[in-house]
């Protein structure tokens, strides 16, 4: 297992999105194991581009949150954080409703950095964008 402090419980991760962009975009993790972290998202209006279509900054986001929370899961919170310093999405197809599922998975985690592979998918498991996440791991600036 990959995670500090254990598994989490989803209720835990969910209480993270409060007053998040994840709250505003209703997302909400929906799996947790030893090395990967999932959460939903709806495709609706407030997910959609000018076209009807999932808007891609949507995925990112979608992508990002779940990457970042795998990531904070691995360090110690006491005394590091995770931040963002790079994120890829390749937008594979369109979708126009009903919910996708993004699952982050480690390609490294190491004592500075972190790479994230990121798949999110429809309801069907077809591939909507895959996404690769890179994350410094930083000491927290409250700590000695």
């Amino acid at each position: 297992m990959i995670w500090y402090n254990g598994i989490p419980e989803l209720k835990d991760l969910n209480k993270m999105s409060v007053n998040t962009l994840a709250e505003h975009l209703n997302m909400e993790f929906v799996a947790v194991g030893a090395d990967f972290v999932s959460a939903s998202m709806p495709v609706n209006n407030t997910t959609h581009q000018p076209f009807g279509l999932l808007h891609g900054g949507a995925s990112a986001a979608l992508a990002e949150t779940v990457g970042s929370v795998a990531g904070w899961l691995c360090i110690n919170p006491e005394k590091q954080a995770c931040v963002g310093i790079e994120i890829n999405c390749n937008h594979i197809r369109g979708k126009k409703t009903g919910w996708v599922t993004a699952t982050a998975r480690p390609f490294h985690v190491g004592a500075s950095t972190q790479v994230w592979e990121i798949k999110i998918v429809d309801e069907r498991e077809k591939l909507v964008c895959i996404s690769r996440l890179t994350m410094a791991v930083v000491k927290r600036p409250d700590t000695p």
